[in-house]
């Protein structure tokens, strides 16, 4: 059985036992979290979420990806701007789906 989840302005399609990483949520590494915004669980589809359905899941780990470089540059105007960004993320592994 699979279910949609809406999270972090994302959609993920999950399963039991499931690693994905999202935008960062709060909790240590053990911690239990719940998805309450549920989209679709097997058959059933909500409009737009699913009443009484929710999904579980335990934090792995919290960590950052790699380095995006934003760089900007106008021609022949001496205009050049260079930045890098590293998105928060947490990976969660799905223990129950409940719906």
């Amino acid at each position: 059985m699979f279910a949609v989840i809406k999270t972090g302005g994302k959609q993920y399609k999950v399963a039991m036992d499931d690693v994905i990483a999202i935008e960062k949520l709060p909790g240590d590494a053990g911690a239990a979290i719940t998805f309450d915004e549920v989209l679709m669980v097997g058959d059933k589809i909500g409009a737009p979420l699913l009443s009484g359905a929710s999904v579980t899941a335990q934090v792995i780990d919290q960590f950052k990806t790699e380095k995006v470089i934003v760089f900007k540059k106008k021609r022949r105007q001496n205009y050049r701007r260079k930045n890098g960004h590293r998105q928060q993320m947490t990976l969660v592994k799905i223990t129950a789906i409940n719906g």
